[in-house]
């Protein structure tokens, strides 16, 4: 199954709450954090909300 390849590449600061709370569930903290995630519609849906705070790669 492929996986999401999931880096920071903007801040949270200024960010709404649920944001901030969504990339701390992603596992990213700073910027230039990355993360390997399984693809999974829940994994989906939580990159999609803070889409314009990271960068997104299918990965095997």
């Amino acid at each position: 199954m492929p996986n999401l390849k999931v880096k920071q590449t903007r801040s949270t600061i200024g960010s709404k709450q649920n944001q901030r709370e969504t990339m701390r569930t992603l596992g990213l903290r700073k910027i230039g954090d990355v993360v390997v995630k399984e693809d999974r519609p829940e994994i989906r849906g939580m990159v999609n909300a803070v889409r314009h705070l990271v960068t997104v790669e299918e990965v095997d």
